[in-house]
């Protein structure tokens, strides 16, 4: 689950961060694959648990920012997306905490993770690289 050039949104800062976000995801996917026991691997998935709550909000703003900026007429939709999507982390963090880490929870929550960045990346984001385009925005900053 590489990064792939082809899900550039051409704004460096979004990119950059979908690029550590990839990176995170599949690491994440190597630990849960990984032949360790579970208790070797619960370390390292929490830790993954809580940069995902806090780095996924963080990027989140600032393309929603971004989106404001540049008056993305798609602003309200993909919001509501990223809200969506912060809530399902939120509340799937606090089912493993009391499930007492659950391994099956996290393997679930790993494939729907990465089906997820992949396609919203790959189709919404990309919408709005395409408004970009076609409006001829400058990306200053």
């Amino acid at each position: 689950m590489l990064w792939r050039e082809a899900y550039a949104v051409g704004v460096p800062l979004i990119d950059s961060q979908h690029k550590e976000l990839f990176n995170r995801v599949e690491v994440f996917m190597q630990t849960l694959r990984s032949s360790v026991s579970w208790e070797e691997k619960v370390y390292r998935v929490n830790e993954t648990l809580d940069f995902m709550k806090g780095y996924v909000v963080e990027h989140f703003q600032d393309e929603e920012t971004f989106q404001k900026r540049i008056e993305y007429p798609g602003y309200q939709r993909h919001k509501a997306i990223h809200d969506s999507m912060v809530s399902y982390v939120l509340e799937v963090s606090e089912q493993y905490e009391k499930s007492g880490y659950n391994e099956q929870l996290m393997q679930q929550f790993a494939g729907k993770l990465m089906a997820w960045l992949i396609n919203h990346v790959a189709v919404e984001d990309k919408r709005i690289a395409a408004y970009v385009t076609e409006k001829g925005v400058t990306l200053d900053d």
